[in-house]
């Protein structure tokens, strides 16, 4: 018979049970503080669901009434400088954490509604209801609620999606020598989420300060927990990752608090992340003012039952025990919450006049529409002063120096002049400068600042993100291959890009995002993808693709200085060409939006950018065309260079694009389009484009060789474009 032994996990997982003993040894203050935020809350939700049901909430209206013990009794005792993040059923989070913010603990219940407090409610159903004096001026609502002032991060409606986000919150406060920590809240609907579960891992590698919360309220909309997992015990992800765990009652906030006390100790002392799981319930439907049951998936008898355990119930009761509070006292703050929200709505309310009987919200209080799409980038002031150059002109001293090489030596320039400089990405750590060489110099640098990542892009992207958002560090995350960003879609495209715009303008995302197309290298159609188009056509992002080494220095100058996430795209074919570069100059900028023109013509305006600019010209040297080659070195659509782009189609009244991918993610095809309507009336003919095929690029030599554009491509359509003109 083979022996067994039983093992153990590596970090603990209990139950944690708040006994009467506890309450009676809980500071009072501690505990009117709860029974305010818990009221406060309560009577947040209720008006909010009242707003909703009249129609003046636009978009979703997740309450958190049931559910609000966790928040209170996990947020209460934070610092203003702990992080908090959450999902789209977070209002109680925000307020909780908010209102520790303005009260520092301090809470007279006799006076229950401040300046302060009252300011928070204010700008909270503000941004519920999209209005300009909400936190992100009515761009966020319901589920982007963000305050950075009180350490409130920013909530998310991709369920999971801010997970990896809190992440990068934690690294930076435990990298900036300070004991704080973050929390980020989710559900069980959360908990089997890829990229939540690549940020346990992660959390626990690097040892991060960061307490995941889950909210076990017991049904992703309306399937139940259990139907969809084998272990329900949520906070058992743990076990797994060696993360410490605890379970409690959610609709007790002394234990919630106790537990996270506990959690707090082991964070601050630099033990990494842990697991809270609170079992909580949510009284009402995943949106809107039904409740679970009359929908059919719940039963009255359990909602009755569990509304028995009202965390509201729960805290006077034991205060009355305590003799800390009696039912007038309790029935005041009741009602000083409920009248401080009736007065809210009514400064944001009125009557309709157009319709009897309902209301509106007040005209003046609406966002300009002027303003819809201001704030999706910054303005680049913070380039203002910085020494430029454009290779294109440069006529000073020069030195040969391979692609690949001035990739690395600026990379390492930027690490050994800026501390914040954090590099992040899978290898980037090994092989003496990772899968191409380009992290050499940077760990030579600052090796410690150059992060080997586990093979997932979700969590690493999105920690990235959090280091961004946070300030104090400026992240370089490395895609090993391009077509690795639809792993980390999410990340990529509906956190990093939108979330300055999101969250109403005002947060910078100073991140660059290194990626290389590798076409040609017979890495397959899930290897070789050319993310220029996909970027292009997504919000948010700002996108350089050099062609030459000494552009590569300057354009990487300029995206680490910007405060926009920026794509940066190399080229394998370009990394071993030796060329030249300004001598001894790793610090100049290349100025945003501007495009070299490589060749002068006056028959045809060619646009290219990469190692396809290369291809072109010698297309048009083959075919002796008479063309202007322009490289675009700034591809997105607020850094484009339409004043070169214009002068030269109003001279040739000919275009042809010309790139490498496949039609489908073509760059290409937004750029036509936005030629055509800007420029119409100087074409004589449609605008050519050169792109690869339908199909993404196969490993065969033959197949790949068939499905990329090649120099033979680019020189048939310059003679189709020329004899339409009647040219050459």
């Amino acid at each position: 018979m083979p022996r067994q032994r039983r093992l153990e996990p590596i970090r603990p997982w209990v139950e944690f049970t708040a006994t009467q003993a506890d309450w009676g040894k809980a500071d009072p203050d501690l505990l009117r503080g709860m029974l305010a935020q818990l009221h406060l809350i309560r009577a947040f939700e209720e008006t909010v669901l009242d707003l909703a049901g009249e129609g003046l909430v636009h978009g979703p209206a997740h309450s958190s009434i049931g559910q609000e013990g966790g928040a209170v009794g996990s947020a209460i005792g934070l610092r203003t400088s702990d992080g908090i993040n959450g999902s789209h059923r977070s209002h109680h989070q925000f307020l909780s954490k908010a209102l520790t913010h303005v009260t520092k603990g301090e809470v007279d219940l006799e006076n229950l509604v401040d300046d302060g407090v009252r300011t928070v409610l204010r700008r909270t159903l503000a941004e519920i209801l999209g209005l300009a004096q909400g936190f992100t001026k009515g761009r966020g609502g319901s589920i982007h609620l963000q305050w950075l002032e009180a350490g409130a991060l920013g909530s998310n409606a991709i369920v999971g999606g801010g997970v990896p986000l809190a992440a990068g919150n934690a690294w930076a406060q435990r990298h900036s020598n300070t004991d704080d920590l973050t929390v980020t809240y989710f559900g069980d609907g959360a908990v089997n989420i890829g990229s939540v579960l690549e940020t346990l891992n992660l959390a626990a590698a690097w040892d991060l300060p960061l307490c995941f919360f889950i909210e076990n309220n017991l049904y992703a909309v309306s399937t139940r927990v259990a139907e969809v997992t084998r272990e329900d015990r949520l906070s058992g992800r743990g076990l797994g990752f060696g993360i410490p765990s605890w379970r409690v009652d959610g609709m007790d906030p002394l234990a919630v608090h106790l537990a996270m006390a506990q959690a707090e100790e082991v964070m601050r002392g630099g033990g990494g992340p842990c697991i809270i799981e609170a079992d909580v319930y949510r009284y009402f439907h995943q949106n809107g003012g039904y409740t679970g049951s009359a929908f059919g998936y719940r039963t009255k008898e359990e909602e009755a039952a569990w509304r028995e355990r009202d965390p509201i119930l729960k805290t006077e009761r034991e205060m009355s025990r305590l003799g800390l509070l009696d039912e007038a006292a309790a029935a005041g703050v009741r009602e000083q919450a409920r009248e401080a929200m009736r007065q809210l709505t009514e400064e944001l309310v009125e009557a309709d006049p157009d319709n009897q009987g309902k209301r509106r919200i007040m005209p003046a209080h609406w966002p300009d529409p002027a303003t819809a799409n201001d704030g999706l980038r910054g303005d680049a002031s913070e380039l203002a002063g910085a020494r430029t150059l454009d290779p294109a002109t440069y006529d000073g001293p020069a030195e040969q120096k391979r692609f690949v090489t001035a990739a690395s030596d600026v990379l390492g320039r930027r690490m050994a002049q800026d501390p914040r400089v954090v590099v992040l990405g899978e290898d980037v750590h090994r092989l003496g400068g990772g899968t191409n060489g380009v992290t050499k110099r940077a760990l030579q640098v600052a090796p410690d600042r150059v992060l080997g990542t586990p093979i997932s892009e979700n969590a690493f992207a999105g920690l990235g993100a959090g280091l961004a958002l946070d300030g104090r560090f400026r992240p370089v995350i490395e895609f090993m291959y391009p077509d690795f960003l639809w792993v980390a879609a999410d990340q990529v495209f509906n956190q990093i890009g939108k979330a300055r715009h999101m969250f109403g303008g005002d947060s910078a995302v100073p991140l660059v995002l290194r990626t290389k197309v590798a076409m040609g290298s017979g890495y397959g159609s899930q290897h070789l993808m050319d993310p220029a188009g996909i970027f292009a056509t997504s919000p948010g992002w700002r996108i350089v693709a050099p062609s030459t080494a000494a552009d590569y220095i300057g354009l990487f100058n300029t995206a680490m200085a910007l405060s926009d996430p920026v794509l940066v795209i190399e080229h394998v074919d370009l990394y071993g060409v030796s060329q030249d570069v300004p001598e001894g100059d790793l610090d100049y900028q290349l100025p945003l939006g501007v495009a070299a023109v490589r060749r002068t013509g006056s028959d045809i305006t060619v646009i290219s950018y990469l190692s396809m600019v290369h291809k072109a010209l010698e297309a048009i040297e083959n075919t002796g065309a008479d063309a202007d080659l322009i490289d675009l070195r700034w591809l997105d659509r607020a850094s484009i260079d339409w004043d070169t782009i214009g002068a030269s189609i109003r001279k040739t009244n000919a275009v042809l694009i010309v790139e490498q991918g496949a039609q489908g993610t073509s760059y290409g095809g937004w750029l036509a389009d936005e030629i055509q309507r800007r420029y119409f009336d100087w074409l004589d003919q449609p605008v050519e484009r050169v792109t690869g095929g339908e199909a993404s690029p196969s490993i065969s030599r033959v197949l790949e060789a068939a499905s990329i554009a090649q120099v033979d491509d680019i020189a048939a359509a310059l003679r189709r474009s020329l004899a339409a003109m009647g040219g050459n």
